[in-house]
């Protein structure tokens, strides 16, 4: 209930700022909320229920398996990232940002301008190890 009057709010509040993508942004912030995605400006963003650690592990497994060399990483303890290419040269960068011990946001860029279908492969890819 509080996440549909939330959602007519954000969608009341946006269409009277003239927002013309006020659909889409409601849309993708109730799948976001649902268990799905949000892919918004060329960038997959989710939040996985796992720990930092875990999704880390998992996502070097989908490079690993998806055949994307990683090119550079870091992590600590409440975030991570990992740059990887593709075959064709396509940059990926992949963000990780600690919420709680049991919660880490999941964000997926490809190039400059993103490419849901191929990061949503990756997205999948990750989920699979999880």
């Amino acid at each position: 209930m509080k996440t549909k009057i939330l959602a007519v709010l954000l969608l009341a509040s946006l269409i009277a700022f003239g927002g013309g993508c006020a659909l889409l942004v409601v849309g993708a912030a109730a799948g976001a909320g649902a268990g799905g995605y949000a892919y918004v400006n060329g960038e997959v963003k989710t939040t996985e229920s796992a720990s930092l650690d875990k999704l880390w592990d998992a996502t070097l497994a989908a490079m690993k398996d998806l055949e994307y060399p990683v090119i550079n990483q870091s992590k600590d303890a409440l975030q991570a990232q990992l740059t990887a290419r593709t075959s064709s040269d396509k940059k990926i960068t992949i963000n990780l940002k600690k919420l709680s011990p049991g919660a880490t946001e999941l964000r997926i860029r490809v190039d400059t301008f993103g490419d849901e279908a191929l990061s949503r492969k990756i997205l999948n890819q990750i989920e699979s190890h999880l």
